[in-house]
């Protein structure tokens, strides 16, 4: 699943366990079908800065939120370094805070489904519940500063 503008879009699910980090390639063209442009930033935890998607990430110039590898240098802190700070914590914030959302206030905490099919509905139906009550509220804030 992922986060943006605080609507989620389910990207996998799987009920075995799996690295989500290998996927990260997939997740960057999937960005580009869906919004029509390359993605520049890119905030994940250490699952994914693994050395093939920090590869990856240098070879299509998006900056990451990765811990940098190897010892801490003395030299003066660079505006990648702050953007690498800033991403690590817009991501922390918005997309873990919308999984708490979601958990919290759209029946995700305990799922009592007994069936695998019926668990995916009821993932699928509070996560896609989330995002219409966020998108609304984006609307009545449009609606109220166009009438404002």
């Amino acid at each position: 699943m992922r986060a943006r503008c605080g609507i989620s879009f389910i990207e996998t699910h799987s009920f075995n366990a799996f690295n989500e980090g290998t996927r990260l390639g997939h997740c960057i063209k999937m960005h580009m079908r869906l919004f029509g442009v390359d993605a520049k930033k890119i905030g994940g935890d250490t699952g994914y800065a693994g050395t093939a998607n920090r590869d990856l990430c240098k070879e299509l110039g998006i900056q990451t939120s990765f811990v940098k590898r190897g010892r801490p240098s003395a030299e003066k802190k660079r505006e990648e370094d702050y953007v690498r700070k800033e991403l690590a914590r817009v991501r922390a914030t918005q997309m873990e805070g919308s999984f708490g959302t979601q958990k919290e206030h759209y029946a995700m905490r305990r799922i009592k489904a007994r069936k695998k099919k019926t668990e995916i509905l009821y993932i699928f139906f509070g996560i896609h519940t989330a995002n219409a009550v966020h998108l609304a509220g984006r609307l009545a804030g449009l609606q109220e500063t166009k009438t404002a």
